[in-house]
């Protein structure tokens, strides 16, 4: 049994549905019991429930030959660093106390510094929280920028025509697709070839700039002519803020935002073939152009 939080999300999902496709047997951890459903009909067992509830996940872990532990972001959380560390000493006290030995947590480039990282350092203080767990087995996984978070910029190419953020646009770092990750915390799971506790890079397919990234995903819109934008730290905050994150969370993108700019994380990472991941921008795209789709439909409705 694979006991999966934040089941929900783009990497416990997409990890669920692959350790379910290959017959295992899986428990989702969710508030939501009707989100969780999805899994519950391919054969999921879900535990429902608030990771605030450090008995709750004691008994979400029950059982578990293995864990994929990370903390959900709530990005309207006025102290976020609190809310990391509150849900993440729950996590270290569920695999505590129900006995588990292999936990796959996943991590960030950037998690070992301890300041300057803007959300990133709450995944510090989680590595270092689950370090001190004796004789369970931890890997971290140490993920780059998520290409994901491009898909922030899908409101502001429907209105402005451009893509923007605090981050240089010539700054090459590396960016890595959710489904690599995914993919990755699923072997791992099986496999628990590791032991005490260990770091794990996951650099996606190759370090690109967000005026590459841009450019890729401009041509796949049909939008050859499409922007990157970079944007003061007040215009980003303020934009942030009336996304709906909290002025706390939006304070930290924008120090993460400066970090990268600094080079302080995600950049020039030496490149192995295990921290290589296949899929490349020209790939995403392909689900950019969806989502995008799908936003245009839904504005001209």
């Amino acid at each position: 049994m694979y006991a999966i939080t934040g089941a929900t999300g783009n990497i416990g999902s997409k990890t669920a549905d692959i350790l379910l496709s290959k017959g295992e047997k899986v428990r989702v951890i969710g508030r939501s019991a009707a989100r969780l459903q999805q899994f519950v009909d391919k054969g999921a067992e879900a535990a429902v429930g608030d990771l605030k509830d450090a008995a709750f996940v004691t008994r979400a872990f029950t059982g578990a030959t293995a864990v994929f532990a990370m903390i959900p972001p709530d990005y309207t959380a006025q102290d976020f660093r609190a809310y990391q560390n509150e849900v993440g000493a729950n996590i270290a006290t569920g695999i505590k106390n129900s006995g588990v030995r292999y936990v796959v947590n996943l991590s960030s480039q950037g998690a070992e510094l301890a300041e300057g990282t803007g959300p990133i350092k709450g995944l510090h203080d989680q590595e270092e929280r689950l370090n001190l767990l004796e004789g369970v087995n931890v890997l971290h996984l140490r993920c780059a920028y998520f290409m994901e978070n491009l898909l922030m910029n899908i409101p502001l190419i429907n209105e402005k025509g451009i893509v923007g953020s605090a981050v240089r646009g010539d700054q090459k770092f590396a960016m890595i697709a959710t489904r690599d990750i995914a993919a990755q915390v699923a072997e791992w799971l099986v496999r628990r070839n590791f032991e005490g506790k260990k770091v794990q890079d996951l650099l996606g397919w190759r370090d690109l700039s967000l005026n590459e990234a841009t450019a890729v995903i401009g041509r796949k819109i049909g939008k050859p002519d499409l922007k990157y934008v970079q944007f003061s730290y007040e215009e980003t905050a303020k934009w942030l803020t009336d996304m709906g994150l909290s002025a706390d969370v939006s304070s930290l993108f924008v120090e993460m935002s400066k970090a990268l700019n600094d080079g302080l994380f995600d950049v020039n990472r030496p490149r192995t073939p295990e921290n290589t991941t296949p899929t490349s921008i020209e790939d995403f795209a392909e689900t950019f152009a969806r989502y995008y789709a799908a936003s245009t439909m839904r504005h001209a409705a």
